[in-house]
C-alpha cells in the first residue's frame, strides 16, 4: 500500500520536489488508466514521465545492503 502524499498535495508543488517513490507510484497508477484519461490527466502523466527521464530513471545504479536497484513505492 502506498503511504505518502496524495495527488491533491503534490499538485500544488513542482515535480522537482516529488520523491522518486511518489513519481514511481503515480506513474504506475496513471499508466494503468491512460486510455481513460482526459487531456489534463495525460498532460500530468507526460510531465511525470519527463521528470523521471530528467532524473535519469527510477532505478538506482547499484544495490547495497539497505537499498535494492529498483525504486519501491509500496
Amino acid at each position: 500500500m502506498y503511504v505518502g502524499r496524495d495527488m491533491t498535495e503534490l499538485s500544488m508543488m513542482p515535480l522537482s520536489e516529488w520523491t522518486d517513490s511518489e513519481l514511481a507510484f503515480f506513474h504506475h497508477s496513471l499508466q494503468q488508466i491512460v486510455p481513460y484519461l482526459n487531456s489534463e490527466g495525460q498532460a500530468i502523466h507526460r510531465d511525470i514521465v519527463e521528470q523521471i527521464v530528467e532524473r535519469g530513471g527510477l532505478n538506482n545504479q547499484q544495490a547495497n545492503y539497505t537499498n535494492g536497484s529498483k525504486t519501491i513505492y509500496d
